[in-house]
Order: structure tokens, then sequence, then C-alpha cells
């Protein structure tokens, strides 16, 4: 299990998401994502990249006032474009 703090990117961190899915985990390992919430779209965002990328999304909740925080499990190997 790997924790990846993306507030930093402020809106910008669905790229950072999908290299992570695609380059840092292992095939059955498990991240956790914590990111900002500015606009409430992101939260959709991130489960749709998660479901586009062929990976499982285990949770999705919030985490105080401003952040939102994500597990998904790496089910592929390689992603489907």
């Amino acid at each position: 299990m790997k924790r990846f703090d993306l507030r930093h990117l402020k809106n910008d961190f669905c790229p950072r998401l999908k290299a992570i899915l695609d380059n840092e985990l292992e095939k059955g390992e498990v991240g956790i994502f914590l990111f900002e919430v500015l606009d409430f779209d992101n939260v959709q965002k991130s489960a749709d990249l998660v479901k586009q990328s062929g990976n499982t999304l285990l949770n999705s909740l919030r985490f105080n006032e401003v952040d939102w925080t994500i597990m998904v499990r790496k089910e592929t190997t390689k992603v489907a474009e």
C-alpha cells in the first residue's frame, strides 16, 4: 500500500493520478490518493479515470473540509487506452 498526496496540484491532479496508476503501482497493490476538492466535479473525474484505466475504486470519501481520499487497487498490468 502506497500513499500519494496530490493536494499541491489543486485542480490539475488527474494527469499525475493517471501516471501513478500506469507506472508506480504493482498489480494487486493499493494506492491511497489525497487531493484537494476545489470543485466536486473532480471527485467524479477521479472515479472515471480509475474505471477507464481498468482499476478498482475501493473507497472514496471526504477527508476534511477541503480534501478527498480515494483508495484504488491496481488491476491491470497495462492501461487500456
